[in-house]
């Protein structure tokens, strides 16, 4: 089975917009051959929470354009969700099941987000990745990993990226080995799993299931309150204005020049970031209209803005020498140096945890860890990406960052844990890798660092990290920067209470009496 899988269900829908503020409205597009469909709108937080019902709606009928996948599906408007001005900042599940459909195949998924009240904003807010799900998303045909440069939000999202049946392990592209098992090295218990109930490989990466909806649950559950917003909001260069902190989860890769500048903004005049994310800001994207642009590896060569003497928003890595502002810049760290980790031939048998070095450190205060004890290896939390640093070792024998342009200096910076990581090439990858297989990303890295892919170059990127560090990128001046450089880091939130405890560490450093309060 092919990843576009379009019309696999008998009904699919997607909402007008991504976010709305609250009290504004959002636009459902249903396509069903069934004669009427039902809507049931959750907000999905530490619990799901039924907000808004709409039954027995006319269905209608509207087969996806051939370029759906780049500009959309065009359908007319079905129905208007009206949210309230006292719903809540949250993601909103929205649930349409079409009527004497086959079951298993009678339901679509889509949904939206409430932002914050700017009357009673909360002291952090936590951004959806929204971009890096439209990325992979292949829904009409292809995304970004299968031979599309253009992909629009005006579509559903591919099955199984917001909600989907719980499972231990299965849908894991670094799936954590137990006792006495051999690695999964070729993705094939992932495979087998999502092959058989329709999903495209995207769900082992990316979408709200995977990964923010397992910090939220754990998060609001705890007590800890904060604003939703998308990847677009940030566009808006007052977007986290009056923020402490903002939080990041899960596999945030795409990012546009807008959008970074206002989280660089936000750091700038003080505000923190919590970025429990791996392969963070990988790639620079452009919005057009509704649709997000990236020409990824071949962008030096195709992407039209080289022609027209903007280089610096080439679609390419933020770490290319073309467009020469790296993502370690901010976040002090990078994929190019550690980007997979338990993925095809990357650290196959890693321990799936941090081994923890200053054990002293605020964050793991409270988890009993003491220096070279590992975090996170029950559930595999250092998984599938990651973020890393060039690191040495002074006297002690500890950890500290190896200078490097662009990078903020040692004494900007605390490496608190790290694990190996790796990049890999052509024939390195499992087989639930999404991407075509003409690309190998140590290749790829090898050459736009260095110039050149031989010997001495793809050593120089192959060996990496994933980094547990604090950062302050600005200085004095500004804000801290708290990296966890890991796509899998919410998997442990569930049972495992060092992972629990680091993040609760985390929040409260923040948010301070604010997260105190509320949880007492």
């Amino acid at each position: 089975m092919a990843d576009d899988i379009t019309f696999y269900d008998e009904i699919e829908s997607y909402c007008s917009q991504l976010s709305t503020a609250p009290g504004g409205s959002i636009g459902l597009h249903v396509s069903t051959k069934a004669a009427m469909f039902d809507v049931v709108v959750e907000r999905w937080g530490g619990a799901r929470e039924v907000v808004w019902k709409s039954l027995g709606n006319p269905g209608v009928s509207a087969p996806p354009p051939s370029d759906a996948d780049s500009n959309g599906c065009g359908w007319a408007a079905s129905l208007s969700i009206a949210t309230g001005p006292s719903w809540r900042s949250g993601f909103y599940l929205v649930t349409v099941t079409a009527a004497d459909a086959a079951p298993g195949h009678d339901v679509s998924y889509s949904g939206f987000v409430v932002t914050g009240d700017p009357d009673d904003r909360a002291s952090a807010v936590l951004m959806l990745s929204t971009n890096t799900w439209n990325a992979y998303n292949t829904w009409g045909g292809k995304s970004l990993y299968t031979g599309g440069n253009q992909v629009s939000f005006d579509r559903p999202w591919s099955r199984g990226m917001l909600s989907r049946p719980e499972v231990e392990r299965d849908d894991r592209k670094s799936r954590p080995t137990r006792w006495g098992e051999e690695p999964d090295v070729n993705g094939d218990h992932f495979q087998e799993y999502r092959l058989t109930n329709g999903y495209p490989a995207a769900i082992g990466s990316t979408g709200w299931f995977a990964h923010e909806r397992r910090f939220v649950e754990w998060a609001e559950r705890a007590g800890y309150r904060f604003d939703y917003c998308v990847s677009s909001d940030l566009e808006d260069p007052n977007a986290l204005d009056s923020y402490d902190l903002f939080i990041d989860v899960g596999h945030d890769e795409y990012w546009s020049a807008s959008q970074r500048r206002t989280l660089e903004q936000h750091v700038e005049q003080g505000g923190n970031i919590a970025s429990m994310s791996g392969n963070t800001m990988f790639w620079q994207v452009r919005l057009e209209g509704n649709a997000m642009v990236c020409h990824k590896y071949s962008a030096h060569d195709t992407d039209p803005v080289m022609a027209e003497g903007r280089e610096a928003e080439m679609s390419g890595m933020w770490c290319d020498p073309i467009v020469a502002n790296p993502e370690w810049s901010l976040f002090g760290a990078g994929s190019a140096w550690g980007l997979y980790s338990r993925f095809g031939q990357a650290t196959p048998r890693g321990s799936g945890g941090y081994t923890v070095y200053r054990a002293d450190h605020w964050l793991v205060a409270g988890t009993g860890l003491r220096y070279g004890d590992l975090l996170g290896t029950k559930h595999g939390v250092v998984g599938y990406e990651t973020t890393g640093r060039l690191l040495d070792f002074d006297d002690y024998q500890l950890p500290i960052t190896r200078p490097h342009a662009n990078a903020p200096s040692g004494e900007q910076t605390v490496v608190v844990a790290f694990t190996p990581a790796s990049n890999v090439g052509m024939g390195e990858y499992p087989a639930s890798i999404s991407a075509l297989s003409d690309q190998g990303d140590i290749e790829f890295i090898a050459s736009r660092l260095h110039g050149r892919v031989d010997a001495d170059s793809l050593a120089r990127v192959r060996h990496g990290n994933s980094v547990m560090m604090v950062v302050e990128p600005f200085g004095d001046n500004g804000g801290e920067v708290v990296v966890i450089g890991t796509t899998d880091w919410a998997f442990g939130l569930g049972d495992d209470p060092e992972v629990q405890q680091v993040t609760s560490n985390l929040l409260d450093r923040y948010l301070g009496s604010c997260g105190a309060e509320v949880r007492s």
